[in-house]
């Protein structure tokens, strides 16, 4: 099946032929006395519906294995949860704020190391050590829109038996497939993208191996942060509409793109492949698009706030990946658990703004976009 057909026709409810099969909100399931076997037992273990979710994420991603969590940040947690005392996971600098406060402030109580580095397009042989046991990356990654090489990266860190995990949020599975490309694990926060609508919070992560699916599982059941029925349900409807949701966004936001990068009242865009024509090239060679997350820079005599305050379509908001429109400040919204020195290792300046673009007429956009630079040069 292609992408929009998966979206669409991964799920069949078999039993009675429902188009939309039902929702399971029971937490607890009746087992056969004698064997006190049956294919659920209690909610946190597992649910039909959430089981019907978990079949859908790993159709889309091409994987054969899914998991369904709380949130983003609890798939994050449960992928890094496969570390053990004394080992390390690299990062870029530049990765989401929240994953950087959990390797920063949570793994080490746990006895696991988090190395961040400027640039992981460059790490080498000799920056593994026996400890490397992972690399967490982004590609694009938030907010700076860097790229990186995800079959280069996957065969170095296979060489030194690291796993690799992605997180594919940015691009979702429509723009981007890491586990074809050789990736362990991928993770996701379908709050964004897959919900698409700023009205649910979700975590996914995807695997082809066996052991960490069982890790994974493991982690459902014993930490308990999975997905609520309702949630699940709600989650497989507003997956049908991924694809377009994302084409109609990618196409608006090529057409901002563009249309910034000619504006005098901005310094500089940044989109995946904006930094070098190399980036460019590593990007069309995973990618099948650039997505629909852009960040910028105003020109220094422009006033930021009378920016924001004078636009009216996207929210000053957290969060992306929603029909609707949202911008934010990087540095003091979703990377405010960094330091000012780990923000400017990463190139998140405080001036740098991020333009998650909606499903909203691109004619709307563009013209807001311009009366608000007008009412900031005032």
């Amino acid at each position: 099946m292609h992408i929009q057909t998966a979206a669409v026709q991964a799920l069949r409810e078999q039993e009675h032929g429902a188009v939309v099969p039902p929702v399971h909100l029971a937490s607890t399931f009746e087992l056969d006395p004698a064997s006190e076997d049956g294919a659920y037992a209690y909610q946190r273990g597992s649910n039909p519906t959430r089981a019907q979710l978990e079949t859908v994420l790993a159709t889309l991603e091409g994987a054969a294995h899914g998991f369904a969590f709380a949130s983003g940040m609890a798939a994050t947690a449960a992928s890094l949860s496969t570390l053990e005392v004394g080992d390390e996971v690299i990062l870029p600098a530049s990765v989401y704020g929240g994953t950087y406060r959990f390797v920063d402030l949570v793994l080490p109580g746990r006895g696991i190391t988090g190395r961040f580095v400027d640039d992981l397009g460059a790490l080498t042989d000799a920056d593994f050590t026996p400890s490397t046991k992972a690399i967490f990356m982004e590609t694009p990654a938030n907010p700076t829109l860097r790229i990186t090489d995800l079959r280069r990266l996957v065969e170095l860190a296979h060489r030194h038996g690291a796993l690799v995990i992605v997180d594919n949020t940015f691009m979702t599975p429509v723009l981007q497939r890491p586990l074809e490309l050789g990736a362990d694990i991928v993770v996701q926060s379908a709050t964004k993208y897959l919900a698409g609508h700023s009205d649910l919070l979700a975590g996914t992560v995807t695997t082809d191996d066996d052991r960490l699916a069982d890790a994974f599982a493991l982690a459902q059941k014993a930490q308990g942060g999975v997905l609520a029925p309702g949630d699940s349900f709600r989650l497989i409807q507003a997956i049908k509409t991924l694809p377009l949701r994302l084409e109609r966004q990618q196409d608006s936001a090529i057409a901002i793109v563009e249309h910034l990068r000619a504006h005098d009242a901005i310094s500089q865009v940044r989109y995946p492949g904006s930094h070098s024509e190399e980036e460019a090239r590593i990007h069309a060679s995973q990618a099948s698009g650039t997505g629909a997350v852009l960040s910028f820079e105003l020109a220094p005599e422009l006033d930021r706030v009378a920016f924001l305050r004078a636009l009216r379509y996207p929210a000053y908001a957290v969060s992306l990946g929603g029909v609707e429109s949202l911008i934010c400040r990087p540095s003091t919204m979703t990377h405010e658990a960094m330091t000012p020195q780990a923000r400017a290792n990463a190139g998140i300046s405080d001036e740098l703004l991020r333009l998650s673009v909606g499903i909203e007429d691109v004619r709307d956009l563009l013209e807001d976009l311009d009366q608000a630079l007008r009412s900031a040069s005032r």
